[in-house]
């Protein structure tokens, strides 16, 4: 057996580490010099692209082979924007635009970024079905609902980032679409049979790991099917389904660990020695963790292997796998960056927009915001009409909360166009019943449905479908106002 030493550098290499500021504490470079594998960088690490590539350099200057990743995955999901909102449009408007060379370009311009920033892992694309439409989740960070599509822009995304010399960590096997708990707060389950999961769920991880993906993630879904008692994370079953049956080879990183879909129960230790053992290569601790969760981590790992609980030869092919990309991306780090279409954001997104029924051109319009909050993924991110659209232009937006009435807002739009910005309104009954009164009121009522589209059609004379919240999301909705749409 290894010595103590290194079996702590063994330990250490296999984690995804995460620190809260804006630049690197000195706990965080001792553990790097000890050999901390990965570090993850969240919005609370980002201020600025000067400051962030300060950041990754001043990583760098203490461990040049470190795994330097963030959840970069377009539209709502960003950690590089969330102080001004996302440029670029996310999975759902690609999925809508439906053009395999679009998505692909978005992610080659995703990655370009993430490059010029000193980012080499990626944890994006998600490639979950998003099957039910009342995920709290998932959603628009899904590029649809049907498996082939999904399959296809999943292929297309991880060839697009990769081909910036990015890796693609695509996520969260074996799907987390069919579920209705996000995993963040509780264990969702996947309750469907074997032939379900493997025509509906396993197939766009398929296409991605026959594209080459680099990295998998794992999520903290149960799968009956598979395993009745581990969630995938920490199941064997689930990873010799990916290993085996998918034939991938790469590296398999963890979901965060403080989900409670990992560590409700038993903390984020027993997780982690619970993951490696059963086949993750890399644990994502989650964002602005302290010392001592790192130290707790890697501790419980030494002990494991020194009590016989966690095979030594399982925690080095781990270590070795963490090694091995970290070689891999160093090795192409003398590559070029490409230089993406700049325009490529503005055409993704106007592409993905859907529009039902018709309106004319609403400049001026009262614009009711109604605010409904986020899932921990996406966070806080500035959302909304961007402020030059013409729809605002002698208009108001006005935000919307689940404690005020709608009746007492509607003089301030007489005689203007009316506008409700909403998202996901069938998973908030207080919206729906909201935006059925505002239709009653005024039926030339136009609806701006950022979110994932409900089972049912919304009320109004038209209902404008973006695809997620964006930026570019955004534009593309003032767009579409402005010119009107006839239905």
């Amino acid at each position: 057996m290894a010595d103590d030493l290194e079996l702590r550098r063994l330990a250490a290499r296999v984690v995804m580490g995460a620190f809260e500021g804006l630049e690197l504490p000195a706990w965080t470079a001792d553990l790097l010099a000890d050999g901390l594998g990965s570090l993850c960088l969240f919005g609370s690490n980002v201020e600025s692209p000067e400051q962030l590539a300060a950041l990754t350099a001043a990583i760098r200057a203490v461990a040049p082979d470190v795994l330097l990743a963030t959840d970069e995955e377009g539209g709502d999901v960003t950690r590089l924007h969330m102080r001004t909102g996302n440029p670029h449009p996310g999975n759902a408007a690609l999925g809508s635009a439906d053009d395999v060379d679009l998505t692909s370009a978005v992610a080659t311009a995703i990655g370009a970024e993430l490059r010029a920033a000193g980012i080499d892992l990626d944890l994006a694309p998600v490639v979950d079905v998003n099957s039910n439409p009342h995920n709290p989740v998932i959603g628009v960070r899904s590029f649809g609902a049907d498996a082939a599509l999904v399959a296809r822009h999943s292929a297309a995304y991880v060839s697009g980032l990769q081909a910036a010399g990015v890796a693609a960590c695509v996520k969260h096997w074996p799907g987390h679409g069919d579920t209705a708990l996000d995993s963040h707060l509780a264990m969702p389950t996947v309750d469907a049979p074997l032939e379900v999961l493997r025509a509906r769920e396993l197939v766009p991880f398929a296409a991605a790991v026959e594209a080459g993906t680099l990295a998998v993630m794992t999520s903290h879904v149960l799968l009956p099917a598979i395993d009745p008692d581990a969630p995938a994370t920490l199941s064997p079953a689930v990873v010799r389904l990916l290993r085996e049956d998918l034939g991938f080879d790469g590296l398999l990183v963890s979901d965060a660990l403080d989900m409670k879909g990992a560590s409700g129960g038993r903390g984020e230790p027993a997780a982690a020695v619970l993951a490696v053992a059963a086949g993750c290569d890399l644990l994502c601790l989650g964002a602005d963790k302290e010392l001592g969760v790192h130290e707790a981590v890697i501790g419980a790992l030494v002990a494991a292997v020194q009590d016989g609980t966690l095979p030594e030869a399982r925690l080095r092919e781990a270590a070795g796998r963490v090694s091995a990309l970290s070689a891999r991306l160093r090795a192409g780090a003398g590559e070029p960056v490409p230089h993406p279409d700049p325009e490529v954001d503005t055409k993704a997104a106007r592409r993905g927009v859907r529009v039902t029924g018709s309106f004319p051109p609403v400049q001026g319009a009262v614009v009711l915001r109604f605010v409904t909050g986020t899932n921990i993924a996406v966070g806080e991110v500035p959302w909304g009409l961007p402020a030059d659209a013409d729809a605002l232009r002698g208009g108001a937006q006005v935000d919307v909360a689940e404690t005020d009435a709608v009746e007492p807002l509607l003089p301030r739009a007489e005689g203007a166009p009316l506008v409700a910005l909403v998202r996901e309104p069938h998973r908030r009954p207080w919206v729906e019943r909201a935006l059925h009164a505002l239709a009653a009121a005024r039926p030339d009522l136009v609806v701006v449905e950022l979110g994932w589209p409900g089972p049912e059609p919304l009320p109004g004379a038209a209902v404008v479908h973006s695809y997620g919240a964006s930026l570019s999301n955004a534009a593309a909705v003032a767009a579409v106002l402005a010119e009107g749409v006839a239905g």
